[in-house]
């Protein structure tokens, strides 16, 4: 559970990104936002109600993201959507339209949260 006056998506952000650098699998539940984190040590920041999603790490490596934060709101700079289908995540960047369908994510465990 987060207390609303001391979270800070940044701070999730990074203890996220710490945990895929470990190769450490972890799913965080924030409001409507999902973090999870990979054995494969990739992370990724999801929104699941617009299918919204940005890497936040790639093989244990951190991946930039832009996020503006006061002690009210935030705003993230998503780079993309993703879907779930059975046991694959797919990916599709907003940027270049490429596609990626990744196995061996915990996309039971996304699926189900909320």
């Amino acid at each position: 559970m987060v207390d609303g006056k001391s979270f800070r998506l940044a701070d999730e952000v990074r203890y996220i990104q710490r945990r895929a650098a470990d190769h450490t699998g972890r799913v965080i539940s924030i409001g409507q936002l999902i973090l999870f984190s990979s054995k494969s040590g990739d992370a990724w920041l999801l929104d699941p109600s617009d299918q919204l999603a940005a890497r936040l790490a790639r093989d244990g490596d951190p991946e930039p993201i832009h996020i503006d934060e006061t002690d009210t709101t935030f705003a993230i700079g998503w780079k993309g959507h993703y879907r779930i289908d059975g046991p694959a995540f797919i990916y599709v960047d907003r940027d270049t339209g490429r596609t990626s369908t990744i196995l061996g994510y915990p996309t039971h465990q996304l699926t189900n949260i909320g």
